[in-house]
């Protein structure tokens, strides 16, 4: 720890340590839990021990009981309780007489590696306030998640005057990743408060001569309860509204966030901080374009955040991550990490990685998917303190400069699916890397919920993510080109989703028709991608397993049924072989062979092998549809996507330069994009 000096700088708070005051038996590990005994694991000082591949085949049972006793009293962690602490207030906690609270926390652990990689930041301070008896111990980890105290403070404050705590933190160690926290520890006879809790940088390490400001985009389309709530959650934070110009909500639906009750009072409070904009629906990629040109066009805020409508959002991570970019070195977008709307202590991932060869999105350092911190809370989960940087960042969050919209320019007009990881990319290549900073998070609906597949966003998809490789990659990857897009579609066919794989041509039939095209149809296009997909008897479905005959008998679930990548492949080729060769057709079925859940259905065919017709659930939970097989279609349409996938790789440079030279994701082409709403928002004020 650094002994505070005379001459003190300038220090500036970047982060307070907050508590949840709504839906606090939801999340409340994420903010504050009990202390528990620390654990390490072997590999935490020696990594070789996660590079040995485990001998199963050589393991007798006295061995295997050994390992698993070991990783029940020692390797896991026991989960996250909450009894130790009573939540007094946005920023006050009472530990109760006798234990020990810990704010190692997804929204209340600082994170110090992150700061020292982006800014120039060397000596944090953490400062509160304390009454009661006890002692505040801070703590510093490193990359490798080894952690040990800091600094100490002794609180005996029993005559109502709070006592000040302020210590000084070196940020050493950190290259890797690591984190800053305390712990707060009531003595045996009586509790012990902390409250204004906050982690603060020397304010001449900031790179904004002025204090700076930001713009909010919201785009919202038929969610007007969600997007008012969004609304009124800004309205209501008042420290974030000192930085706040004004929030661009685009309406795109006809269910109009202005007709809710309970708008005009929000609309009221907000004032000149809320600009509401009708505009006809052109997805998430015109929605949140929209909102970022305005920022620009208007010339007031230094960023511009982007904020889904239907995320509930913690008001302090925005306040961090404008924060975070007021002191980095260079210009960064600042990305939100995604929380589980259902499972609202489940981040789905902390940074993704694009998969240049498959054009694919996958997690950073391999640590995939879905991590719960009610489960395996931060302190014991180690991989979690390295430093993880990323290719892009979700829409759902990101605070994006002003300077990099003016450099790089908007989305494309591509209305949905990968406009944020171009966006991404393309910042990357001109030298503004995305961070996705700890502590700043919205909580979203999970992809576990959605089937692309299902609807027609599959076209979008499937479209986009070949005009970004063809923007990045000017040279083919020709084989996986080939490779990705038979594998999708023998996917979707072998799941009798025949309206997919329909879906998926259109999309590469217009991407060789060239980018002109895709501006000039950008506006209509969902609207024939609908009624393509309504032509296909998988497309059909009912609110009620009532109206189809019963099943003949009852589904194994394939998860009932394990096997290795090498089997499935191996069953996969035969079933393909098998449907591509036959020519038997089970559209006039009388009744289907099984039901097949959501989670079964989506994702893999496994479940449709030895199949012909199946009742299969939408992921939402709300319909049910009659897929039928039909091996005449899926021979076809396999030689279908087979003929305009190849036609994609011969066309491959050219199509990449005419796409690259058209700068689809300029000022100029939104504007002209725009020009049509603009009209239309004119004539509508002069008829009202």
């Amino acid at each position: 720890m650094v002994d505070t000096k005379s001459t003190e700088p300038l220090w500036e708070t970047v982060s307070r340590v907050v508590y949840p005051l709504k839906d606090a038996d939801q999340i409340l590990p994420l903010y504050a839990l009990d202390w528990t005994q620390p654990r390490l694991s072997d590999a935490m000082l020696d990594p070789r021990v996660d590079m040995k591949r485990l001998d199963f085949a050589g393991m007798n049972q006295s061995g295997y009981q050994r390992l698993v006793r070991r990783g029940l009293s020692g390797g896991m962690s026991a989960g996250a309780t909450c009894n130790t602490f009573t939540v007094l207030g946005r920023s006050a906690i009472q530990i109760k007489v006798g234990t020990r609270t810990s704010l190692c926390s997804f929204f209340n652990a600082f994170p110090a590696g992150y700061w020292r990689r982006w800014t120039s930041v060397d000596t944090v301070r953490f400062v509160a306030q304390a009454r009661g008896e006890g002692r505040v111990v801070a703590y510093a980890s490193n990359g490798r998640g080894l952690f040990s105290p800091v600094g100490e403070t002794m609180v005996k404050a029993n005559r109502g005057k709070a006592q000040s705590i302020v210590m000084d933190i070196p940020m050493t160690g950190l290259m890797d990743g690591g984190y800053f926290w305390f712990d707060a520890e009531a003595s045996a006879d009586k509790p012990l408060t902390v409250s204004d809790a906050v982690w603060q940088v020397p304010k001449e390490h900031h790179t904004s001569e002025d204090p700076t400001t930001l713009s909010i985009a919201i785009a919202t389309f038929n969610r007007p309860s969600y997007c008012l709530n969004q609304l009124k959650a800004i309205s209501e934070a008042s420290e974030l509204r000192m930085r706040l110009d004004t929030v661009y909500c685009t309406d795109q639906g006809s269910d109009l966030v202005k007709n809710q009750v309970g708008y005009a009072a929000v609309a009221e409070e907000l004032g000149t901080q809320l600009t509401y904009i009708r505009q006809r629906n052109l997805g998430g990629s015109g929605g949140f374009s929209r909102g970022m040109y305005e920022t620009v066009q208007t010339g007031s805020s230094d960023y511009c955040l982007l904020l889904d409508d239907d995320a509930i959002s913690e008001p302090e991570s925005i306040l961090r991550a404008v924060q975070f970019a007021d002191y980095t070195i260079k210009p960064v977008l600042v990305g939100g990490g995604m929380l589980h709307l259902d499972n609202r202590t489940m981040l789905y991932t902390q940074g993704e990685r694009i998969n240049w060869r498959r054009m694919w999105m996958q997690p950073s350092q391999d640590m995939g998917y879905n991590h719960d911190f009610a489960a395996e809370p931060l302190r014991d989960s180690p991989d979690r303190h390295q430093r993880i940087d990323e290719d892009f960042n979700g829409w759902w969050m990101c605070l994006i400069p002003v300077t990099v919209l003016k450099t790089i320019g908007l989305s494309l007009p591509v209305f949905i699916k990968f406009d944020d990881i171009e966006y991404g990319l393309r910042a990357k290549r001109a030298g503004f890397p995305t961070v996705c900073l700890p502590g700043v998070a919205v909580w979203h609906q999970a992809w576990h919920g959605k089937d692309p597949a299902r609807t027609w966003e599959e076209y979008f998809t499937e479209r986009n993510r070949w005009i970004a490789a063809l923007l990045f990659q000017p040279n083919a990857p020709q084989s996986r080109v080939l490779v990705e897009s038979l594998y999708g579609d023998a996917s979707l066919g072998l799941r009798f989703t025949y309206s997919a794989m329909a879906i998926r041509h259109q999309a590469l039939r217009d991407i060789l028709r060239g980018p002109q095209y895709i501006v000039d149809s950008f506006p209509a296009k969902l609207g024939e991608i609908r009624e393509l997909r309504s032509r296909f008897a998988d497309a059909q479905t009912s609110p009620s397993f009532e109206d189809f005959p019963e099943p003949d008998h009852e589904n194994v679930s394939p998860r009932h049924r394990p096997g290795t990548m090498r089997e499935r492949y191996k069953g996969a080729a035969k079933t393909i072989i098998k449907s591509v060769l036959s020519n038997k057709s089970y559209a006039n079925a009388e009744r289907p062979d099984v039901a097949i859940p959501a989670q079964d259905a989506s994702w893999t065919w496994l479940a449709f092998d030895g199949v012909n017709s199946a009742l299969v659930t939408s992921p939402d939970g709300n319909s049910v549809a009659w897929l039928k097989r039909d091996n005449v279609r899926f021979r076809k349409s396999m030689w279908e996507g087979y003929r305009l996938a190849s036609q994609l790789v011969r066309d491959w440079k050219r199509l990449s330069a005419e796409y690259r030279a058209y700068d689809l994701p300029s000022l100029k082409t939104w504007g002209r994009i725009f020009a049509v709403d603009k009209a239309s928002e004119s004539k509508g004020s002069k008829a009202e």
